[in-house]
């Protein structure tokens, strides 16, 4: 996301308009709009300024992401009973389409014996409960995604 983006998106999140912001850094609406649009940049003087406006540090305006910010939230206020209810292959698969169809052409019950081989690795090695061998291997997994398609690009 680039900083026009994130400080639209912050500006939202709070619920202010332009207008609000402008009145409050005492700079003229177009301004806010040229910062959102990308066609000029707030000195560090007013971006510290929003970044105190809308409650979040500099790093975190600059880099405002209001997917993970929103996703964060999310769990934050999930609780285990609520967790357990939602169904979240259906939930990412709304993102990732691939999630609702790839059982038709992949052999799970191969997969699930590996995985499950693992998961009962880590358990016995490391005397990990259920939960954080599955966490462990799925942060094992990731770092390994993340690497392949580093070396990629």
């Amino acid at each position: 996301m680039n900083l026009g983006n994130s400080l639209f998106h912050a500006r939202k999140k709070r619920g202010l308009s332009q207008e609000d912001v402008a009145e409050k850094l005492g700079v003229s609406r177009q301004t806010i709009s040229k910062w959102e649009t990308n066609e000029t940049v707030p000195d560090i003087y007013q971006s510290k300024r929003m970044a105190m406006l809308y409650n979040m540090s500099l790093d975190e305006l600059i880099d405002f992401d209001i997917d993970i910010r929103e996703i964060q939230e999310v769990i934050d206020k999930t609780n285990e009973k609520t967790e357990e209810k939602i169904n979240w292959t259906n939930a990412w698969g709304k993102k990732y389409p691939i999630l609702l169809k790839y059982q038709a052409d992949v052999d799970v019950p191969s997969y699930a014996y590996k995985i499950s081989a693992m998961l009962d690795e880590l358990k016995l090695e490391h005397q990990f409960n259920e939960q954080d061998a599955m966490l462990v291997l799925k942060d094992i997994l990731y770092s390994v995604w993340k690497d392949r398609k580093n070396r990629a690009n």
